[in-house]
């Protein structure tokens, strides 16, 4: 067993000592803000007893033949991001979090997952970072990848201690810190619908797309869209707010049961906008946050069949007011599954960069807020021209039709991992600032 400390929280507060691989191993949830299932979790340490830094996660590959270049992706990412954050770390601890498969062992799928691991740890070695712990945890019980000794690592694994009963779970609860259930509990509230209702929505989403697009093609017609596509959307934010209050795990029904089909596929579409999203993503505070983060949570459970990949636009949303709230956790789940939805998505890419490495939401939230200010002034000057119509400054033109990204992609392409730091100035950074959309088969998708 490694019996280095690992030390959670700066020097500057309460401060819990964490020593060996159960202690790190009961650790996690609290780290994660829920339980991470088929995850690869790398966090990085600094200083001599290990203080916690920055940490990033993504699902663990279902292509072995992928782990090598995630590998070295994710240790770069982190390197890199605690570098600009804070400081180069001294250390790094890794988790795999994956249950058994059906007719699998526990035991087993520790060993199968045992060469990602072992990729890990030479890819941060080849970058002068040395893995402190590897550590598996399947089926409730936990594994050391590190350590040798049968004693206190016996093949069979070590149960994880029983839910509250750690020092790590006192000091969250003191704390005030809280588990929100299974990184899979999360995700159920923003995914797709499976049932009979997406039928209806992929219709409504049809019927939409054959409409809109030609006019999101059209000057003044773009500009028209996208008024009408924030109307709407306030709209729905003020049914919501006024709607009685249920318990928590009945608000996502209730929504869903204010949207209809029809209102849902305007404001989908509406959203593939760059600046019509941009100007969605100012109702981030107060109230206003609230009710934007459920209607984005339910816009993203109305993005069915082959609209998938419009899921990106509304998930990017929920997680950018997520974070602006204070909710790391909610915003990392919400961005990755939008860059699983779309891994070329240039918001989510740098909002699920800046969470990562732990920056400050303000920044943006003050650009947010000069952006409605100068807006709202202008209205005042009796600018010309309707709500929603494109920003000239910005960009003159509507940007033009390349080919249709609707299509799945090769699991075998190489990207950036998705869910993954990227590093500032680098192409995602620069493809931001070019005017890029794509033109799917049922609907225009802004790819920024």
């Amino acid at each position: 067993m490694n019996k280095r400390d690992a030390t959670s929280g700066p020097s500057d507060v309460q401060q819990i000592t964490l020593r060996g691989p159960a202690e790190l191993a009961d650790a996690l949830p609290y780290l994660m803000g829920f339980h991470p299932n088929d995850s690869v979790v790398m966090v990085a340490l600094h200083g001599g007893r290990g203080r916690f830094g920055g940490r990033l996660r993504l699902g663990i590959p279902q292509d072995p033949g992928e782990w090598a270049p995630v590998a070295d992706q994710l240790a770069q990412s982190l390197i890199e991001g605690s570098e600009q954050r804070d400081a180069r770390p001294d250390a790094i601890v890794v988790f795999l979090c994956q249950d058994p498969v059906e007719g699998e062992s526990a035991s087993q799928a520790m060993e199968r997952l045992r060469p990602l691991a072992q990729r890990l740890r030479r890819a941060c070695g080849a970058l002068d970072v040395p893995v402190l712990e590897a550590l598996c945890i399947s089926d409730g019980r936990y594994w050391s990848y590190c350590c040798p000794d049968p004693r206190c690592c016996p093949a069979e694994g070590n149960p994880l201690a029983l839910p509250g009963t750690t020092v790590m779970a006192a000091a969250a609860a003191y704390a005030g810190v809280q588990v929100r259930g299974s990184l899979r509990d999360m995700e159920a509230r923003l995914l797709p619908w499976e049932s009979a209702a997406a039928q209806e929505q992929e219709r409504a989403l049809d019927s939409a797309g054959a409409v809109l697009v030609s006019r999101i093609l059209d000057v003044d017609g773009r500009g028209e869209v996208a008024g009408e596509t924030l109307r709407v959307a306030r709209d729905l934010m003020e049914r919501l707010g006024s709607a009685p209050v249920a318990a928590p795990a009945e608000t996502d029904r209730a929504d869903d049961g204010l949207i209809t089909s029809g209102e849902a596929a305007a404001v989908i579409l509406g959203l593939q906008d760059r600046e019509t999203r941009d100007r969605a993503a100012e109702w981030m505070e107060g109230r206003e946050a609230d009710t934007a983060l459920r209607l984005w949570r339910a816009l993203a459970r109305r993005c069915v069949g082959p609209y998938v990949e419009h899921a990106a636009a509304p998930l990017t949303l929920a997680g950018w007011v997520s974070w602006s709230s204070g909710d790391e956790a909610a915003a990392r789940v919400a961005l990755g599954l939008a860059l699983r939805a779309d891994p070329d998505y240039t918001f989510a890419q740098l909002l699920h960069q800046a969470c990562n490495q732990g920056l400050d939401p303000e920044t943006l939230r003050r650009c947010l807020r000069g952006e409605r200010v100068m807006r709202d002034g202008r209205r005042d000057d009796s600018a010309p021209g309707p709500e929603g119509v494109r920003r000239t400054e910005r960009r003159s033109g509507p940007r033009p039709a390349r080919a249709a990204a609707g299509r799945r992609r090769s699991a075998g392409t190489h990207r950036r991992a998705p869910g993954a730091s990227s590093r500032p100035g680098s192409s995602a950074g620069r493809g931001h600032a070019r005017d890029r959309r794509s033109l799917g088969q049922r609907g225009a998708r802004s790819r920024e």
